[in-house]
């Protein structure tokens, strides 16, 4: 079973958060009704969903790479679905948040434009004071709508920013991590070569020995066997008289 510190499981975590905090952003804007608000969730959730695909995607091709060799990463085919099935659902929940949000939005655009067309109606009336009031009043409102729609903007990108400092905190979790396994990989690579290098340096010297016993056993007869035991045991005589008779 991986363990829960296993780089895959601390980006799901994260990932699931967004989605988790997407979804509550999409369910506000569902259930409001004012187009303002309206337009200012559209664009958080189009911005957030954009973000969660690009980060499933690359935690699917850290996948792709363990599953070319899934026991050098401690996993196993089991594994490697499960993983395989979560970013699929994961990119499914995404896809229709968005594909429901850019429909609302299509809707929304047309809404807005038979209002308009109707205000033009209106404004053709013969009526010149009503003419001018209505000039007076679409001036003021124009003015409204330019200070809300910059202060739309400004929170917007304020959200943004935001959005991609959490992104660029999780890429570089990410790449810290990636180094760390490199460079876990590469001390163990060293530790397999020096064992290698030990275990042909021991087998060479072991069948040197081999062959030197080989070499000596054959040319060793057994007379000479013999001839060898008999002059040790003279030499032993020689230095028991030596040592204990002069």
């Amino acid at each position: 079973m991986p363990s829960a510190h296993d780089p895959f499981y601390v980006v799901k975590a994260e990932i699931q958060d967004s989605i988790n905090k997407l979804q509550s952003t999409f369910h506000q804007w569902e259930s409001t009704s004012d187009a303002a608000e309206q337009g200012d969730l559209m664009k958080e959730v189009v911005a957030g969903c954009e973000s969660i695909e690009w980060q499933v995607d690359e935690l699917d091709k850290t996948i792709a790479v363990a599953s070319r060799d899934p026991s050098w990463y401690g996993i196993d085919e089991v594994e490697l679905e499960s993983r395989s099935r979560w970013t699929n659902n994961a990119r499914t929940q995404v896809g229709t948040m968005k594909k429901e949000v850019e429909a609302g939005k299509v809707s929304s655009t047309t809404s807005h434009a038979s209002i308009n067309g109707m205000r033009r109606e209106l404004m053709r009336l013969p009526n010149s004071h009503q003419i001018d009031t209505s000039n007076q009043y679409a001036a003021r409102d124009n003015d409204d709508f330019i200070q809300s729609e910059s202060d739309r903007q400004m929170l917007l990108i304020k959200k943004q920013d935001e959005e991609l400092d959490e992104l660029s905190e999780s890429v570089r979790r990410i790449g810290g991590v990636g180094l760390t396994i490199h460079d876990e990989l590469l001390a163990q690579e060293k530790i397999i070569d020096e064992l290698g290098s030990e275990m042909d340096s021991t087998t060479n010297r072991l069948d040197f020995v081999q062959k030197k016993v080989a070499m000596v056993m054959k040319k060793a007869s057994a007379k000479g066997q013999i001839m060898m035991i008999l002059g040790l045991l003279a030499l032993f005589i020689f230095l028991f008289i030596l040592v204990f008779f002069t």
